[in-house]
């Protein structure tokens, strides 16, 4: 498989929570949050909108971190809303954290929240609004995928009840479509399209999704294998050191003083020169042998 690469993920054994089970408890963990703070007891939403959500006036206050926070937000009367950022991100990141490893999974995310938050920006600079939700992140994970599995059919239930089976690159032509025509029908006009849609948004995150892959993925993908395809001309490969030659077998006669006192001299003038470390294990046992025999009257 292509994420068994070593060079296309990270290890991830015993390295704790994944980080699409941060982004999931985030996501759940804000939204919960949102609705007792937009309940008529705290009555908090204006607020909340202002520093989160990206806005014109916000933008043009200096509130860049709202290029990212503001996927933190999602409508509090269409649960389909989070509930479909959810489901997408679920479904998308089991695939995508071990292919991509953690950094840049959470990396491609945020990087297509923030490009769909300033296509956004710039489509409405005139007309104003407000962009809150996730949608974008999963657009461009999803465009990321169909564009490494784009003939990979995916089984999804479509608004949670109607089971569909497509492949991923038809999904993705069959959303660019539908953003194309919300956009060039609705926002750019300044027309709210239906179901509060930010079809500049999700094609922001789509567009990134893409240019990960055109740029970062595949170039990783190809100069890894040109690495493995690279062979070194043979007179610049090292040679590998011959074998040393196993020390000469010898027999000496014990017997013979002066044969054993010629062995004994040839293996001092040895450790002379290469260390004691040098002697083998004959001439260790011969050297203990002559000390004594030479010893002897």
């Amino acid at each position: 498989m292509l994420y068994d690469r070593p060079y296309m993920r990270e290890d991830h054994s015993g390295r704790g929570t994944p980080a699409l089970t941060w982004l999931l408890s985030a996501i759940g963990g804000a939204f919960i949050l949102e609705l007792i703070l937009f309940s008529p007891w705290f009555n908090e939403a204006g607020t909340i909108v202002d520093q989160t959500a990206v806005t014109i006036q916000g933008l043009r206050s200096g509130h860049i971190w709202t290029l990212l926070t503001h996927s933190l937000l999602h409508s509090t009367i269409n649960l389909f809303h989070v509930g479909l950022v959810l489901a997408g991100l679920l479904v998308l990141g089991r695939e995508l954290e071990p292919l991509l490893g953690s950094r840049r999974f959470v990396g491609l995310y945020a990087a297509s929240l923030v490009l769909g938050a300033i296509v956004w920006a710039a489509v409405n600079w005139q007309h104003g609004g407000v962009l809150i939700g996730a949608t974008a992140g999963v657009y461009g994970l999803l465009a990321f995928y169909a564009s490494i599995y784009p003939n990979t059919e995916i089984s999804f239930l479509l608004f949670f009840f109607f089971p569909v089976t497509l492949k991923p690159k038809y999904l993705v032509f069959g959303l660019l479509g539908l953003d194309l025509f919300a956009l060039f029908f609705y926002e750019i006009l300044g027309s709210a399209a239906p179901f509060a849609y930010a079809p500049s948004a999700h094609l922001g995150g789509m567009a990134m999704g893409w240019l990960y892959y055109r740029f970062v993925h595949r170039v990783d993908l190809e100069s890894g294998a040109r690495r493995a395809e690279i062979q070194l001309p043979r007179w610049m490969k090292r040679r590998a050191k011959a074998p040393a030659a196993a020390a000469p077998a010898f027999s000496v006669n014990l017997s013979n003083r002066k044969d054993v006192r010629a062995e004994v001299d040839r293996i001092l003038d040895k450790i002379n020169s290469h260390g004691f470390g040098s002697l083998n294990d004959e001439e260790k046992r011969l050297l203990d042998e002559a000390k004594d025999l030479l010893s002897r009257r």
